[in-house]
């Protein structure tokens, strides 16, 4: 059989010819049939190819790992830095070796024509890997390396690559799957088409996860770094990845939560980056006033009060406009309800509104109110309205702290008290 598709074979010159029967007559000589010399021979010469194969993988890797290396440390840019750490040039090492085991191939298996096909489908499909590989190498290169440029370190790298990489493995595949079966890439495609509808479906995520990635970027909605809010997934913290179908959210209590990114663009989701680009951080905090502790000032008590500095010249002020006013109108000031009157609260939400302006840690250019909210059950809200000039955390929960045990501790110079259920004893 064997003598049989030797016959059918056109003889051609191949480089390494006078070379492939060697082992093969040096068995024939030691008496050994031809038909398992022809074997050994090709085992013997594919060991060879193998060893051969190995070793100059090995030493040109060696070569060209060194020598990017020696290039990476005196040059300027970190790109070179990271082609290394890649593994670029670990990966181009491979394909001289490939290389000569495509061109020896046929030579060792010029007589075993069914090995010989096998081999050779074996190798392109590695080839096709190889390429793969080289390309996922360079385009993580190129994502490390945006990401160290200030104006791409925040848009989402990773969903492009990925997308390209879903593209480039499918072609891959299909290449592959095109090699084996002997089937021309057009024509395989071409029947690839009637299971489009499939294909859709199998990447209905990833299709949605891409065009979400791209309106996220171009719309500039969300960043790398971003402080998010998102109620639905129980998200609140930092963007820490932008891929192809998650958002990575770091909270704050350091754990991960994972949002599909065709979420952000079909959910409402809050983005704190307009406060963390501003001037400040807003504070809106209020504390409830029992209303029955709401009363007119008497002269006696508005003396008291006019020895507290933040509102000494606003008292004297107020109360001359007014004493003007109940004069020039003959107002009856035996009962306090007549005319115009200073009411405590009135006077304590003055006190407020005067030292929040003049605190230290309040930005000046921002809005600055303190304003009494509509009563309810739980009495009558005061609430500050104003922006912390410090925007970081710990800091603002300072500032916002300090505020309100001041104003806690002024309640009770006004004559007034804080609303809070009362406590039930259990026996």
């Amino acid at each position: 059989m064997q003598e049989i598709i030797q016959n059918e074979v056109v003889d051609k010159a191949l480089p390494g010819d006078s070379y492939r029967h060697l082992i093969y007559e040096y068995l024939t000589k030691l008496g050994v049939s031809e038909n398992t010399a022809e074997y050994l021979n090709m085992l013997g010469l594919l060991l060879i190819l193998i060893i051969v194969v190995f070793i100059i993988d090995f030493v040109i890797r060696k070569i060209l790992v060194k020598t990017f290396y020696k290039f990476a440390s005196v040059s300027k840019t970190n790109f070179d830095d990271l082609l290394v750490a890649n593994k670029v040039p670990r990966n181009i090492a491979h394909i001289i070796p490939l290389l000569i085991a495509m061109e020896f191939t046929p030579i060792i298996f010029r007589d075993f024509l069914n090995f010989d096909g096998v081999i050779e489908k074996g190798l392109q499909v590695f080839a096709i890997i190889l390429t793969l590989w080289i390309v996922r190498s360079f385009l993580n290169t190129l994502k490390d390396y945006f990401k160290t440029l200030p104006r791409l370190k925040d848009k989402p790298i990773d969903s492009y690559i990925q997308v390209f990489m879903i593209f480039a493995w499918v072609a891959g595949f299909m290449s592959a799957i095109a090699i084996i079966t002997d089937t021309p890439f057009v024509k395989f495609l071409t029947a690839l088409g009637a299971a489009s509808a499939v294909i859709i479906l199998i990447f209905k995520d990833t299709i949605l996860g891409f065009v979400a990635s791209i309106q996220v970027s171009i719309n500039d909605m969300v960043r790398i770094g971003d402080w998010i809010t998102f109620e639905k997934y129980g998200a609140d913290g930092d963007v820490v990845e932008i891929n192809l179908a998650t958002v990575k959210v770091q909270n704050f209590d350091k754990t991960i939560t994972t949002i599909p990114t065709y979420a952000l663009i079909s959910d409402s989701f809050k983005n704190w980056r307009g406060m963390m680009s501003s001037g400040g951080r807003r504070i809106k905090r209020s504390i409830s006033i029992k209303m029955d502790s709401v009363h007119y000032l008497t002269k006696e008590q508005l003396d008291a009060l006019s020895g507290i500095q933040l509102i000494s010249t606003y008292l004297e002020q107020r109360q001359a406009d007014i004493n003007n006013f109940n004069n020039t109108h003959n107002i009856d000031k035996t009962k306090l309800l007549n005319g115009r009157n200073l009411t405590n609260l009135g006077v304590f939400r003055k006190y407020v509104q005067t030292y929040v302006e003049k605190h230290s840690a309040i930005n000046k250019d921002m809005t600055i109110m303190v304003r009494q909210l509509a009563p309810s059950a739980q009495g009558i809200p005061i609430e500050i309205y104003a922006f912390s000039s410090d925007k970081r955390w710990a800091n603002y929960e300072y500032i916002m702290a300090d505020i309100f045990d001041h104003v806690l501790a002024a309640v009770p110079y006004f004559d007034l008290e804080v609303f809070e259920y009362p406590s039930t004893l259990k026996l």
